[in-house]
């Protein structure tokens, strides 16, 4: 069973058992709802739990546990992420991927043929995505995620093709 992480729990919220998690997923409204599963990946192992309250507050998502309604159940899970199981996830449209699809890919340039290295990082930035490209003994390779730059990916072969933009 494959976990794919959604947030980060940084504090807990009030004494009634609520934690404030910072959402690192594109769907927090699907990901943090009543009744959904998450996986806290705790320090005495991973702990599935079922949200009983969600609700926005700023830049958090404050959630609420079943059978956690004290400050003092929540409170070893400060600093702790949380995931969701691989039938969770959401289909999503073509052309469009998540970041685990994307890490580990070989990225081929196009006018060479030559594999750069492979996608070791993405960097969300507000214009587009960056790719860290990482290959053995060279600098990193940063590649914006637009549609000049990458022009095909390959989930089944495990590869990304790729246009360099030219230095200026």
């Amino acid at each position: 069973m494959a976990l794919y992480k959604v947030g980060k729990i940084v504090n807990t919220h009030g004494i009634r058992g609520e934690v404030r998690i910072v959402p690192t997923t594109d769907f927090p409204a699907e990901r943090f709802k009543k009744n959904q599963s998450l996986v806290i990946q705790a320090q005495q192992g991973n702990v599935t739990v079922q949200i009983a309250t969600a609700r926005q507050h700023k830049q958090f998502m404050l959630v609420s546990f079943v059978d956690m309604a004290n400050i003092n159940d929540v409170e070893q899970y400060k600093e702790c992420e949380v995931f969701v199981t691989d039938e969770l996830q959401q289909g999503l449209p073509d052309n469009e991927y998540y970041y685990h699809e994307i890490i580990g890919l070989n990225v081929i340039d196009n006018a060479t043929n030559e594999n750069l290295g492979q996608v070791s990082e993405i960097m969300p930035l507000p214009a587009n995505d960056v790719w860290v490209v990482r290959a053995r003994g060279k600098e990193d390779l940063f590649l914006p995620f637009i549609a000049d730059v990458v022009t095909d990916i390959d989930l089944d072969d495990g590869s990304a093709k790729v246009n360099l933009l030219e230095e200026i």
